[in-house]
C-alpha cells in the first residue's frame, strides 16, 4: 500500500461526491473521485484504488453494472466495493452483495459511519496484502532452505564418492601388478562413479523442465516392467519375492513411460531396501493396484498402487523429512534422493506418491497417477536404472 491509502468515490451527485471526499481526507485517505460508472472504469485502470464507495442509482451505467465489470476483470476484482444506496430492503441490498459488493451505505449518509466503514475495509486491505507478502516470504524460505538442503547433500554425497573414487584409484596403482586385484578395484571403481552419474540426473530431473509426451500403455505391462528391471538391478543381491496383485488386466494408461516405470522402481527398490542390509532370506513386497475416483472435479479418475512391505518401517528421525532430497537412514555413500525424483515426477504427471504404516508392520507406499491425460506437463528425465548398492 501507498504512503496514504486511496479511495474512488463515484456518485452522480457533485456534493455528495465532496462532502465524502473532505470527510475520508480528514482522517489522511487520498481520494480521487468521479460522477459516472465510464470514468470510474477508467480511474480504476489507471489508479488502482484500494477501496471505492459506488452510488448504486446512476444514469447511463448504474452501479450494479459497475461492480459486475470490476468483478470480471481479474486485476480489479479484488477492490472492495461499498455500495451507497437509497434502497433501504433487504432485497436490495442481497441484490448489491450478489454482484460482488462487500458492504452497503444507505442515504442520507452519516459521514461518521461511512468513515469507519472504509477505514475498517483499509484494515482489512492492508491484512491481506500483509498475509500475501508472508506467504511469499514463506514460500521463498522454504525454496532457500531446500536448496540449501539439496546444496548441502550434494556436496557431502559427491566429495565421498569422489575419496572413494581416488581410493581405489590409488589401490589400482599399488596393486598394478596383480591383474585380479585391479580388476576388482576397477569394478569398485565404475560403481562408485555410476553413482556420481545417477546424482547428476537425479539433479536434472528436478530442475529441467519440459512437456512430457503421453501415450496409451497397458498397465500390466508397465508393472511387468517395472518389476523386470528391479529384479535386474538386484541380480547380485538378495532375491525381492514381489506379489503382484492386478485386478486391472485390461487397465490403459495415458502416460510417459520411463517417468512411470522409473518412478515405481523407485518405491519398489525402497522397499526393498527397507528390510535392511542383515535379512539373508527373501524380501517380501506386495503390489496392489486399483482405480480411485477423481479427488476435484475437474480431474479424472487415479490409478492407485499400493507397494506394501514387512521391513523395518518409517523411522521416526526421518518421518518429517522423508521426501527431502539426500534424506537416508542407510549409511551407504550416493544414496537418498531415490523418494525425491518420485514424487516430483509423479507430480508434474498430475500423481503423488505419500508413505504411511503397515498395520501389519513395515510400510505402504500410495503411488497414485491419473488414468488419462495428465492433469499437468511437467519435467522429463532420462533417468538411469538404480545402481547395486555401493559397498
Amino acid at each position: 500500500m501507498s504512503a496514504l491509502p486511496k479511495v474512488l468515490v463515484v456518485d452522480d451527485q457533485p456534493v455528495n461526491v465532496q462532502l465524502l471526499k473532505r470527510a475520508l481526507e480528514k482522517e489522511k485517505i487520498g481520494v480521487i473521485t468521479a460522477l459516472n460508472g465510464h470514468d470510474a472504469l477508467t480511474l480504476v485502470d489507471r489508479e488502482h484504488p484500494d477501496v471505492i464507495l459506488l452510488d448504486v442509482m446512476m444514469p447511463e451505467m448504474d452501479g450494479i453494472e459497475v461492480c459486475q465489470r470490476l468483478q470480471a476483470d481479474p486485476v480489479s476484482k479484488t477492490i472492495p466495493v461499498i455500495f451507497i444506496t437509497a434502497r433501504s430492503s433487504k432485497e436490495g441490498k442481497l441484490a448489491g452483495l450478489g454482484v460482488g459488493a462487500v458492504d452497503y451505505i444507505t442515504k442520507p449518509i452519516d459521514l461518521d459511519e461511512t468513515v469507519a466503514r472504509v477505514q475498517t475495509h483499509l484494515r482489512f486491505v492492508q491484512i491481506n496484502r500483509e498475509m500475501l507478502d508472508l506467504q511469499r516470504r514463506l514460500q521463498e524460505s522454504r525454496r532457500t532452505a531446500s536448496v540449501g538442503a539439496i546444496t548441502q547433500g550434494i556436496a557431502h554425497n559427491l566429495n565421498n564418492l569422489l575419496s572413494v573414487v581416488l581410493g581405489y584409484l590409488e589401490l589400482i596403482r599399488l596393486n598394478a601388478d596383480t591383474p585380479d586385484a585391479v580388476r576388482e578395484n576397477a569394478d569398485h571403481l565404475d560403481t562408485a562413479v555410476q553413482r556420481i552419474v545417477v546424482i547428476i540426473r537425479q539433479l536434472t530431473s528436478l530442475v529441467v523442465k519440459s512437456r512430457v509426451p503421453t501415450t496409451p500403455r497397458p498397465l500390466d505391462e508397465l508393472i511387468a516392467n517395472s518389476v523386470r528391471r528391479l529384479q535386474n538391478d538386484l541380480r547380485k543381491s538378495q532375491p525381492a519375492v514381489i506379489s503382484v496383485i492386478n485386478p486391472l488386466v485390461q487397465q490403459t494408461i495415458s502416460t510417459h513411460v520411463e517417468v512411470f516405470e522409473d518412478s515405481l522402481v523407485k518405491l519398489l527398490l525402497n522397499a526393498y531396501e527397507s528390510y535392511g542390509e542383515n535379512l539373508d532370506g527373501p524380501r517380501e513386497i506386495v503390489l496392489r493396484t486399483s482405480i480411485q475416483p477423481a479427488v476435484q472435479q475437474d480431474t479424472g479418475p487415479l490409478l492407485q498402487i499400493l507397494i506394501e512391505d514387512k521391513g523395518r518401517g518409517i523411522n521416526p528421525e526421518i518421518r518429517d523429512h522423508v521426501f527431502e532430497p539426500f534424506t537416508s537412514s542407510k549409511n551407504t555413500v550416493g544414496v537418498g534422493m531415490g523418494l525425491t525424483v518420485a514424487r516430483h515426477s509423479l507430480r508434474n504427471m498430475g500423481g503423488d506418491v505419500e508413505l504411511m504404516d503397515n498395520p501389519s508392520g513395515g510400510t505402504i507406499a500410495v503411488f497414485t497417477h491419473p488414468v488419462d491425460r495428465p492433469v499437468r506437463r511437467g519435467v522429463f528425465q532420462e533417468s538411469s536404472k538404480s545402481t547395486p548398492p555401493f559397498a
